[in-house]
């Protein structure tokens, strides 16, 4: 019975003891469990974010790839055509509304105008594009965004013209946006038509403050980063460079190919002017910037030291030249004092960069504020075809 009596009361004690223990055990395990069990959890959740991450980029550059290989921007063009795209849905005019703009909404048709009237170019040898739909801009620019449009508010302030914000938005579409629809449809198959014939001239487009989503400056559309997207697909092209020579940053394209190492920017700009956007000059490869009232000589010596560092950094498969006007002396947004002549001798630089490298070149013509840009551009395209640099002469002239 004593040993029976004693055994009932150690028995308890030797459970306490080993609970105890087991909770001591259990405490230390926690205690040193813990940060591991956290690290794992946290780790695992940002794997998954990680992974969620990555296949909604994947998923999104699969329906990009979709949309380029299914837009109707790239067609056919018989041979007898010459790689200078334009169309009479190029010109914005409305009741004279236009006219409160300082940009000449009227220099497309005009520079097309001077060259054949001049005997320069044929008129049915010039290449229509066909208008941008919305699933082709959304390739680069962002639903929300689009649809922004719809407001004409937001139209007059991107197109710096008051007065379209009262206009009812199916009038805002069809003669203000539509026009620059047709020019981005022109300036996405220009790429197309200078990698089979060496070069080709949008006679529009160049709406380099326009991003994903983003418009200002009168650019609505990036036509840019379009143009080089469908390039990538469409074209298997890899590297590109754009050489921006509007006065003006081009602060579109720049946003929109921060940090891509395919993409290499050579920026001359007035950096006292418009847009003063000081992030997007953190994505500018290769800057070079020019004050007010840079005359033409300092202008060209510039140009020639920023192309021969370009030549030494990149090897580009395609060039995008952003051939503004508003460069010229007088002109009243770009600042600068370059004469005419100056002009046509950075045009010709630049296309015989391209061309003693073999490197296709398309050429759009961005801003440009005074009446005298459009007799300038037609002049610049016509001392290139008189240095050999581009063939503006039909296949059957030829003949």
């Amino acid at each position: 019975m004593l040993f029976s009596h004693l055994k009932i009361r150690v028995i308890p004690k030797i459970a306490e003891s080993t609970r105890n223990m087991c909770k001591s055990t259990l405490y230390l395990f926690f205690i040193f469990a813990t940060p591991f069990v956290l690290y794992r959890c946290i780790f695992s959740l940002s794997m998954s974010s990680s992974w969620s991450s990555s296949a909604s980029k994947a998923d999104a550059e699969t329906l990009r790839r979709k949309r380029i290989n299914s837009s109707k921007l790239y067609f056919h063009v018989i041979p007898s055509k010459v790689p200078i795209i334009y169309s009479s849905y190029y010109d914005i005019s409305f009741l004279g509304i236009e006219k409160l703009h300082p940009f000449d909404s009227s220099k497309w048709g005009r520079v097309c105008r001077f060259l054949i009237s001049e005997g320069h170019l044929q008129k049915n040898s010039i290449v229509e594009p066909q208008e941008a739909s919305r699933d082709d801009l959304l390739v680069v620019h962002m639903e929300a965004y689009l649809n922004s449009l719809k407001s004409s508010m937001n139209v007059a302030m991107i197109a710096e013209v008051p007065p379209i914000a009262i206009l009812p938005n199916f009038l805002v579409q069809m003669k203000v946006l539509s026009p620059f629809r047709k020019q981005v449809g022109g300036t996405i198959l220009a790429a197309k038509l200078a990698k089979d014939q060496g070069w080709a001239i949008n006679v529009g487009g160049g709406f380099h403050h326009c991003s994903s989503g983003r418009g200002g400056g009168f650019c609505a559309y990036a036509d840019i980063s379009l143009c080089i997207h469908f390039a990538f697909v469409r074209l298997d092209i890899s590297r590109v460079m754009i050489i921006d020579l509007d006065a003006h940053q081009g602060n579109g394209h720049e946003t929109d190919f921060a940090n891509d190492g395919r993409v290499y920017i050579l920026d001359m700009y007035n950096p006292e002017i418009y847009p003063f956007d000081m992030e997007a000059r953190n994505y500018i490869t290769q800057k070079v910037e020019i004050v007010s009232g840079t005359t033409t000589d300092k202008y060209l010596k510039e140009l020639d030291k920023a192309l021969e560092e370009a030549r030494r950094n990149f090897a580009p498969e395609l060039i995008v030249y952003n051939a503004g006007t508003d460069i010229l002396d007088g002109d009243p947004l770009g600042g600068l004092k370059v004469m005419p002549d100056g002009v046509v001798q950075r045009d010709e630089k630049v296309f015989r960069f391209a061309r003693e490298r073999s490197i296709p070149l398309v050429m759009v013509t961005s801003g440009g504020y005074m009446k005298s840009s459009a007799r300038v551009i037609a002049d610049s395209i016509i001392n290139l075809s008189r240095k050999g640099l581009i063939d503006i002469t039909s296949r059957q002239r030829r003949r």
